[in-house]
């Protein structure tokens, strides 16, 4: 094994995770990568995975290069891909280019790679330096390795709250509960996340648009979780822009009736994606029906109760590529996924006010937990101010 500079490894895979960030948004259901070259102490080229279904960060970096890159160091946040998919194998082009030394950020969780890339470079010849950065570039990546171990969505709860508990007042007055900082936090939260899901007592009280309103931001796909179907087809933002914006409309198949299936056809006329849920888990027989057209999408539909099966839609939204899912659901919605069990990380910003009220909302409701010994609990919890308002954030136990 050569020598190599610890120090100066950690430098260069810092700079590759910063600029495997700036695809955030774009690169979904594939990971965040970057990729930095190195020759004689230098940095001769460098770019990241930019865009789904376009090369990947190895091969940008590569070919884009004006430069000799036999003998080079390659530093990269993921493990090289060694398969076919969309764009060829990054292995490949590592070789070809002759490069040296590759230093991984983290190993590839996907079953087509899982270590596979590394043996293939080993097998001719390159060294392989791996663990540089490790726990950062795990991080980065929080969505994509549970979307490809799970086949389902990374969720987050978020929610602002005053210092005494409350997402709005007695009046139902929620303008604002948090400073416009902690707002603006917010929406590069929705550019991280593929989905942002409500429900529609927030869509019908509030009338929002659920977009990312920040320089160079990527709107998600607005979910909204409607038992019913009361969602509006006049007068409101979300279905006026739904055929700008992705949106789907999950609601609950024991609920169809023929007022339902009426209300679904609306819908699905002004762009938007009706998909029926079940309320319960039901046997392994349960149907599926596909249907092929731009309108329509994957439909479970089932008998059950009146409410939306959260981990079903989960598996279904999963089967639909939405690999992460922010959650900015009421009371009621936010509840209903932590009793799921779907939830991986929490945003609880809390501003420093107090407006107390015993009927004000709080930000989970639902029917509650009996004991304290059974709550929902947080682990590697960190803290961020915001002009005063602090932002909680943490992963579900």
């Amino acid at each position: 094994m050569i020598p190599y500079n610890e120090e100066e490894a950690r430098e260069y895979m810092k700079r590759a995770i910063r600029i495997a960030k700036t695809a955030c948004g774009h690169t979904s259901p594939n990971p965040l990568v970057g990729c930095v070259v190195v020759k004689d102490g230098r940095i001769i080229s460098e770019a990241c995975h930019e865009r789904y279904g376009e090369f990947h960060a190895e091969r940008n970096a590569l070919t884009r290069c004006q430069e000799d890159t036999s003998g080079a160091d390659l530093y990269v946040t993921l493990e090289p891909c060694c398969h076919h998919g969309k764009t060829p194998p990054c292995t490949d082009i590592i070789i070809e280019k002759r490069i040296k030394r590759v230093f991984v950020g983290s190993l590839d969780s996907n079953p087509l790679v899982a270590g596979k890339g590394i043996s293939i470079l080993k097998e001719h010849g390159i060294e392989v330096i791996t663990g540089i950065l490790e726990e950062e570039c795990l991080k980065m990546n929080e969505i994509f390795f549970h979307y490809i171990t799970n086949k389902t969505p990374f969720t987050a709860v978020k929610y602002a709250m005053t210092l005494d508990g409350k997402i709005a007042a007695y009046t139902g007055d929620s303008k604002w509960v948090t400073n416009e900082k902690s707002r603006e936090h917010v929406h590069y939260l929705r550019k991280k996340y593929a989905g942002i899901m409500v429900g529609i007592n927030t869509v019908i009280k509030d009338n929002p648009m659920l977009n990312c309103r920040i320089e160079e931001g990527v709107d998600p796909v607005r979910i909204i979780v409607d038992s019913t179907l009361r969602l509006p087809s006049l007068g409101n933002q979300i279905v006026e822009t739904a055929k700008e914006i992705r949106t789907i409309v999950a609601y609950c198949a024991s609920n169809e009736n023929e007022s339902i299936l009426k209300k679904k056809c609306e819908l699905m006329e002004k762009g938007i994606e009706v998909i029926a849920v079940p309320s319960e888990e039901k046997s392994e027989q349960s149907a599926i029906k596909v249907v092929e057209s731009k309108q329509e999408v994957n439909t479970l539909c089932l008998e059950g109760h009146e409410k939306v099966n959260m981990k079903k839609l989960m598996m279904i939204l999963g089967k639909m590529k939405i690999d992460s899912v922010l959650i900015e659901g009421g009371g009621e919605v936010n509840a209903s996924a932590f009793e799921a069990g779907i939830v991986q990380k929490v945003y609880a910003y809390i501003a420093p006010k107090i407006i107390m009220g015993r009927d004000a909302k709080t930000p989970v409701s639902g029917g509650g937990i009996a004991l304290m010994k059974d709550a929902v609990q947080l682990k590697n919890v960190s803290i961020k101010e915001f002009d005063g308002d602090l932002l909680v954030e943490g992963y579900v136990i």
